[in-house]
């Protein structure tokens, strides 16, 4: 049996609609990706007047109902996406939110479980890869129903920047980053092909993309949402979409391979942590997930960046009193 039920009306609720959840909220509503989309968030206010306003969007985009709502709405929803969270301040990293984080966290996954919610979260909130970890310990949900956005908007990101390098849309470059959704994520270049052709075989007619390029091009991507957010305070387009992405996968079935933050079992030497690998997902949430076999500066870099994490994690856990 699927977890999102089968039949043609899908429903997703929002939890937290800050500049995260409102992006998100829309870029659903542009491309009609549900017919029902729920806010949930202690403004109330916020919600109806969001609700109100992308509603506005409908008659140019697709029949949708958007509303207020609260917890007990999640019952029958197919997906419930939290964005919900203290936003990282300037000067703040991803990891420094951990405990405020996971405390909101507590507060929103009982009352959607208590509500007899049946589908996938979809964790977006920072820090994402532990938030989802929690989201999991804390809802008793199988792991293949709880999964975190995870590295799908650096990997956009690395999309970009190398398109920009080399003068072609991103959409042509098939590459990942991997790891934590934060400051010790990497760029799988071993792995990265434009046109069929390796990052090495690109390398050879392009002089100019010289190792120490891409290790720029890399920590450029790494270091994207300091940028933005010490220019204008907040990220929410990019991250709002990518989440609409992953739920179009999800509601409308389709085996899409996206990287996500997802519970390893194992997979690169790493077991019991939510962490970003390239992921099979369709209506039942994580249908596989696939180990790309790293080179062996890479397999290091991965194991560095599940070690910060199971350490913050662990710390956070125990601070928090989630078990």
């Amino acid at each position: 049996m699927s977890s999102i039920t089968d039949k043609n009306h899908t429903k997703v609720i929002l939890v937290g609609d800050g500049a995260v959840g409102s992006t998100f909220a829309y870029a659903m509503t542009l491309q009609g990706i549900a017919n029902e989309i729920g806010i949930v968030d202690v403004v109330k206010d916020k919600t109806r007047g969001d609700a109100l306003d992308l509603s506005d969007a409908t008659p140019f985009s697709a029949p949708t109902h958007i509303y207020s709502t609260d917890y007990s709405d999640a019952k029958d929803a197919d997906i419930v996406v939290i964005t919900a969270g203290a936003p990282q301040k300037p000067g703040e990293t991803r990891l420094d939110l951990v405990n405020k984080n996971l405390n909101i966290l507590k507060s929103i996954v009982e009352p959607v479980v208590a509500s007899g919610f049946n589908g996938i979260f979809l964790v977006v909130a920072n820090p994402v890869d532990i938030l989802t970890y929690g989201t999991w310990k804390l809802s008793g949900f199988p792991k293949e129903r709880v999964i975190g956005s995870g590295t799908s908007l650096d990997t956009a990101r690395l999309q970009k920047f190398v398109g920009q390098e080399l003068n072609l849309d991103p959409r042509s470059i098939h590459g990942y980053m991997l790891g934590e959704h934060g400051d010790s994520e990497f760029a799988a270049w071993s792995h990265l092909t434009i046109g069929g052709l390796t990052m090495a075989e690109i390398q050879k007619t392009h002089p100019e993309l010289t190792d120490e390029k891409l290790q720029e091009i890399n920590d450029t991507v790494v270091h994207a949402a300091y940028e933005i957010i010490n220019t204008k305070g907040a990220t929410f387009y990019g991250v709002g979409t990518a989440a609409a992405t992953i739920c179009k996968a999800l509601l409308r079935d389709e085996n899409t391979i996206l990287p996500l933050s997802v519970y390893m079992d194992g997979q690169y030497g790493v077991k019991d942590l939510y962490i970003s690998s390239p992921t099979v997902v369709n209506r039942n949430g994580v249908r596989q997930i696939l180990e790309v076999p790293l080179n062996d500066a890479e397999k290091e870099k991965m194991a560095n960046s599940a070690a910060q994490l199971e350490k913050v994690a662990h710390d956070g856990f125990k601070a928090t009193g989630i078990e």
